[in-house]
């Protein structure tokens, strides 16, 4: 204490976040016990300061005006004085308890109710924007950006072949060998490779190549895209009269239309290459096996597995880039837009693959 009742005291040393932490209690605790006087905190001792030394500053003139005082700053150098300025008539960020209340049953039905809804809105704008632009776009070829296309495809295709070749071959073994060794109890082994041709070339081929993709091109487009919205680049491109939908969604989905049925045909051959390497290892020619599957699978079986894998291919590449234009603000929120296109991705791919399985029914396909 200082004449007249005021208060004096002093601040030194490196009010850094370790620093300010063991202080903070102490200084607080001095602070308060200017009992309604003018408080004054000598910071000629203060070596280094940064933002946590600027909080606890705002955090002694808080508690000094709630006790009715005032505190004054002396010997402050320059440059924490510039620092001070910046903030220094703002108040702290203080915590709100209606913020942590607990929503009721109705209120949250709402917000999902709501959330939903903006989700199937903005769904829908995406669907009609991209098509709209993939439709001039092919009508007019030279305003497409044939080199990020390319690039997209090699990241599509290319970069994709091996997983999806091993695994097709593996699955084509693992489907064959199980097969076989049911069947071998009535002498059916023959049938395998009408099995294998028919079920590959319809079903599983498309299904699980675009599975695969969603997983791992699907995710990469949401990311991309997400980050880009996090460091306002989408913003910038907007700014300068540029649509991101063009420059940005339009290449990804032409690569994956291009590129996900040529991924289904190799997906395809390897799960043959693996049925017949099992039928060799049960004594049966090479012959017998490739003219069981090619005499057994038709153009319609070929075809309507084409069909699905350009439905696939939209689906995985259209969920990637809209869940990377929702991304949202936060360290978290590229995680969450990647998650959530491999998962909504899967689902759609699910639901496309039961709604052409009833219409095959139908057709007499």
């Amino acid at each position: 204490m200082t004449g007249a009742g005021q208060l004096r005291f002093e601040i030194r040393g490196r009010l850094d976040a370790p620093g300010t932490a063991h202080v903070w209690d102490e200084a607080s605790r001095v602070a308060s016990a200017g009992s309604g006087g003018a408080v004054e905190a000598d910071c000629s001792g203060i070596e280094y300061m940064d933002g946590s030394g600027m909080a606890l500053l705002l955090k002694l003139r808080e508690v000094v005006a709630e006790a009715g005082g005032t505190l004054s700053l002396v010997n402050l150098a320059p440059r924490h004085r510039q620092l001070i300025d910046l903030t220094g008539d703002r108040p702290l960020p203080g915590w709100n308890p209606a913020d942590s209340e607990r929503r009721g049953l109705a209120e949250r039905v709402g917000r999902a109710t709501r959330d939903a809804l903006t989700g199937i809105r903005e769904m829908v704008e995406f669907v009609g924007e991209a098509s709209v632009i993939i439709t001039r776009s092919l009508l007019h070829p030279s305003r497409v950006r044939w080199k990020d296309v390319l690039l997209s495809c090699v990241h599509v295709g290319v970069d994709s072949l091996f997983i999806i070749s091993l695994l097709g071959f593996l699955m084509g073994l693992i489907m064959s060998f199980q097969s076989a060794i049911s069947l071998q109890r009535f002498g059916g082994e023959i049938f395998v490779p009408n099995m294998l041709g028919l079920v590959m070339f319809r079903e599983m081929g498309p299904l699980v190549t675009a599975i695969l993709l969603a997983a791992r091109s699907g995710s990469a487009f949401a990311a991309e895209i997400g980050t880009m919205k996090i460091n306002e680049e989408l913003d910038a491109l907007t700014t300068m009269g540029l649509s991101p939908m063009r420059f940005l969604v339009v290449p990804k989905l032409l690569s994956a239309l291009a590129m996900v049925p040529l991924m289904t045909l190799f997906f395809n051959l390897a799960s043959l290459v693996g049925g017949a390497l099992v039928m060799l290892s049960l004594g049966f020619p090479l012959v017998t096996f490739t003219s069981r599957v090619f005499s057994y699978v038709h153009y319609s079986d070929f075809f309507g597995g084409m069909a699905k894998a350009l439905v696939f291919s939209i689906l995985v590449a259209g969920v990637g880039c809209l869940r990377g234009m929702q991304t949202r603000s936060g360290a978290s929120a590229v995680g969450l837009s990647t998650t959530s296109a491999v998962v909504t991705g899967i689902i759609f791919i699910a639901f496309a693959d039961g709604l052409f399985a009833v219409a095959f029914y139908y057709l007499k396909i």
